[in-house]
């Protein structure tokens, strides 16, 4: 079972993840990931960051049928 140190530490390193490669690293279920860096977000530890990724090539991701699946979120401390 991954730690709340676990994931801090692991965006130390890395400087910045997002929550996929995190639960694949700890080997850790998503939802216990996303819950634990919703916890560090609320201790003032980490923030999250949205980056656009080159896919989407119109820039109206609001009419984008996927629905902003060209944004991508990713963490890091503060």
């Amino acid at each position: 079972m991954a730690t709340l140190i676990q994931v801090r530490d692991l965006l130390a390193l890395s400087g910045r993840m997002d929550a996929q490669r995190i639960s694949e690293q700890l080997a850790a279920p998503l939802p216990l990931v996303n819950a634990m860096l919703n916890r560090l977000e609320a201790m003032g530890k980490a923030e999250r960051q949205e980056e656009e990724l080159s896919g989407c090539l119109s820039g109206s991701c609001r009419a984008c049928p996927q629905g902003k699946a060209c944004r991508k979120e990713v963490w890091r401390l503060r």
